[in-house]
């Protein structure tokens, strides 16, 4: 017999932690090699964690709920005869050996100790609460110190320097215990409510607690509002050509390319294209500073069949064409509405496209996917009667028209940047080519 370390696999570069959300196998139970072990959560993101191989699960080292490193051994699995190596880059010193060791003493632990973090609206990792409760650390206390974590998370090295700090009997520094003037929003983490749950007045109310992702898509919405100077610009856009030109071709590039073609990618190739020539929108802000991005990632937001909504990413946007951009477009849509995106779809966007037209929406007001500083809605496309000049003179035409609505950050954007930048996204689509190929 051998034992197996299961670990959490590394979920792409911008990912380095995922919060346990249901252990699909329990101790004790056999387990098939790639059958999947337990169900994890990024920000976004829900995912499932196969083994490596097959066995009986002996030991689950980390709780529901609780938060793991990337690395991390979340489980430990007994196989027949040798296990397979870890795969790791190189073999682990003795010092190593030892540190993992005591780490998973520590995570045991934790994972077991009833922790009562439950008045605080933040978030610490089961190894932090632990340190605080040895250490005697209040909640309101630990609130105080500032963290240099992911979205401000209080890390193991800031509260061991707060701990040091505290022993010292040196005054602690401002910048420890109190909060920067200018912070990056953080959304409000999912955290069991102290909330009274709500009772139905007249006995025939159906009372329905949000979901995980909803309550997260609550606290991102609510932290873009209250961070940024939302500021909305509209324009009225001519498709016709388009339109025309997809009736004329969609049939020829299915069978080609095996891809169906709608409208959205090449929404997202006028977006692209604009983005270019106004850099000034393809930023972020961080606090005081703007960060100008090199790349042109896409978010395009989709909504899942529960009702949520995610945004997968198009990565290096401009560098695609009509084509490539048909095929990201489709594959993440498609992998979205199976729950099959991983954690690193949904990183790294610059600027989003919604397309609030989907459902007859003609226009609306979306709000900023943080930190960026501006979102597109696609309006849905209309047959309406409309003035048509020309050298003899305007006349009176149906047109297939939409609106596109720009919700731009005026922090940082102002009404000639913001307005600028959708009426080139206008001019991109309606000068569109109805003889170009695809």
């Amino acid at each position: 017999m051998a034992r197996f370390e299961l670990k959490l696999p590394k979920m792409g570069e911008s990912v380095a932690e995922a919060t346990i959300t249901n252990w699909l196998k329990e101790v004790g139970d056999k387990i098939e090699a790639d059958e999947a072990v337990l169900e994890i959560a990024t920000d976004k993101v829900d995912s499932e964690v196969p083994s490596e191989v097959s066995g009986v699960l002996v030991e689950q080292l980390f709780g529901k709920d609780d938060l793991v490193q990337v690395g991390q051994t979340i489980a430990i699995i007994e196989t027949e005869g040798d296990a397979p190596a870890a795969k790791t880059e190189e073999a682990a010193a003795p010092a190593e050996v030892a540190e993992i060791e005591k780490t998973i003493e520590v995570a045991k632990d934790v994972a077991a100790a009833p922790q009562d973090f439950s008045g605080s609206d933040k978030f610490y990792s089961p190894l932090v609460k632990n340190i605080a409760k040895e250490e005697g650390i209040s909640v309101a206390e630990l609130e105080n110190i500032v963290g240099s974590g992911k979205d401000g998370r209080v890390t193991k090295e800031d509260i061991l320097k707060y701990i040091e700090t505290r022993k010292s009997g040196v005054e602690t520094p401002k910048a420890v215990v109190e909060a920067p003037k200018v912070a990056q929003p953080v959304a409000a983490p999912v955290q069991k409510s102290q909330q009274a749950v709500p009772v139905s007045v007249n006995g025939g109310d159906e009372i329905i607690e949000m979901d995980r992702m909803r309550k997260l898509i609550s606290g991102y919405m609510t932290a873009s509002i209250q961070t940024s100077a939302h500021v909305q610009s509209f324009i009225e856009v001519d498709v016709t050509n388009i339109v025309k030109w997809r009736e004329k071709v969609k049939t020829a590039f299915e069978k080609r390319e095996g891809e169906k073609l709608t409208f959205t990618p090449i929404m997202m190739e006028a977006v692209a294209k604009a983005l270019k020539d106004f850099p000034g929108m393809n930023i972020s802000v961080d606090g005081e500073y703007i960060i100008k991005k090199k790349n042109i990632n896409l978010g395009m937001a989709a909504a899942l069949p529960n009702g949520n909504l995610i945004v997968p990413v198009i990565k290096n946007a401009d560098q695609l064409n009509l084509v490539g951009m048909a095929k990201a477009v489709n594959d993440l849509g498609n992998r979205a509405k199976a729950g099959k995106l991983k954690p690193d779809d949904t990183q790294g966007g610059t600027y989003t496209v919604t397309n609030v037209g989907t459902f007859g929406s003609v226009f609306g007001t979306p709000i900023i996917n943080q930190p960026q500083v501006g979102i597109l809605a696609l309006g849905a496309i209309r047959k309406v009667p409309a003035v048509i000049e020309t050298p003899e003179g305007d006349f009176i035409g149906i047109r297939q028209k939409m609106f596109l609505s720009h919700s731009y950050d005026h922090r940082v954007v102002d009404g000639a940047l913001g307005g600028s930048f959708v009426k080139r996204v206008a001019e991109y689509l309606e000068a569109f080519d109805i003889d170009r190929d695809f």
